[in-house]
């Protein structure tokens, strides 16, 4: 797939994550004993910039962070994974997570803490990195933070930023989860708003609806390797889409590479071990 690399951005959360192995999540009452334990820096904004990093060589991340430790942390492990991170520091501490993965690769997560959203009145931040710039995909922060956000030429975002959809701020494309009927309630306006709305159904592929009347779907991706891990996958996948549709993919291919996207972390050890990247483009 010949596709010319997009300027792209995220503007959204991260989270402190803690990850494990357990043989199943533990029923109520139940003991159980953890493995291969590792921290990464995490939460839809992060896996996704670091992903669209991977396709185009860099991205820019614009987020929250707490003055604490695992803010610093994430600051430095993003850094180092080619993202650019633009982070409005907050005085309370930086959002943390346990994620167990089962012997299935299937991730169960628990949140600890406020999640931490990029606002517009945020001095710290520039939004004019975002002037001009192919694509973004936003997963938190104000209607202020969107606004500015749809200054790129292509706007793609996650119903999880519920603070900021839902007031006329129009999307190029909304990616939520079919079986999720959190995120289907949360977007219902913002459906209406978005050109593009995508309906993800894991292993299953997904399906598609555009303002135009346009419909289909996807088959989801074989993965190259054994499936070891499905925590980032969404969040890969969203990315990936982004990154299509601001390379000027028409929507089957750019959801062709979403889905490939999505198989390949499956087949990592946590979200970052195994993601797609742009000279795996180059040579297919």
């Amino acid at each position: 797939m010949n596709v010319s690399r997009p300027r792209v951005a995220v503007v959204g959360h991260v989270e402190w994550v803690q990850f494990a192995r357990v043989p199943h999540v533990p029923r109520a009452g139940e003991v159980i004993h953890a493995h291969d334990s590792f921290e990464e820096p995490a939460g839809g904004g992060a896996v996704a910039a670091v992903q669209l990093a991977r396709l185009a060589g860099s991205a820019v991340l614009i987020t929250a962070l707490g003055e604490d430790h695992h803010g610093g942390r994430a600051l430095q492990r993003l850094g180092d994974m080619g993202v650019q991170v633009q982070a409005a520091r907050r005085t309370g501490a930086t959002r943390t997570g346990v994620t167990l993965v089962d012997d299935a690769g299937e991730r169960t997560i628990t949140t600890f803490g406020e999640r931490l959203e990029p606002l517009a009145q945020d001095g710290e931040l520039s939004w004019s990195v975002l002037d001009g710039i192919d694509a973004v995909y936003f997963t938190a922060g104000d209607v202020g933070a969107l606004r500015a956000a749809r200054a790129a030429r292509v706007l793609v975002a996650s119903p999880r930023a519920v603070d900021a959809l839902g007031h006329d701020v129009k999307l190029d494309a909304l990616v939520l989860s079919a079986d999720d009927p959190i995120e289907r309630r949360l977007s219902a306006r913002a459906q209406e708003e978005a050109a593009l709305v995508v309906f993800t159904e894991g292993a299953r592929g997904g399906s598609y609806r555009e303002r135009s009347g346009s419909s289909g779907s996807w088959d989801a991706a074989s993965p190259p390797g054994p499936p070891v891990d499905s925590y980032g996958c969404g969040d890969s996948f969203a990315a990936g889409l982004t990154y299509g549709l601001g390379a000027g993919l028409e929507v089957p291919a750019a959801l062709a590479l979403a889905a490939a996207c999505g198989a390949v972390c499956l087949t990592g050890r946590g979200p970052y071990q195994h993601q797609l990247r742009g000279s795996e483009l180059e040579r297919s």
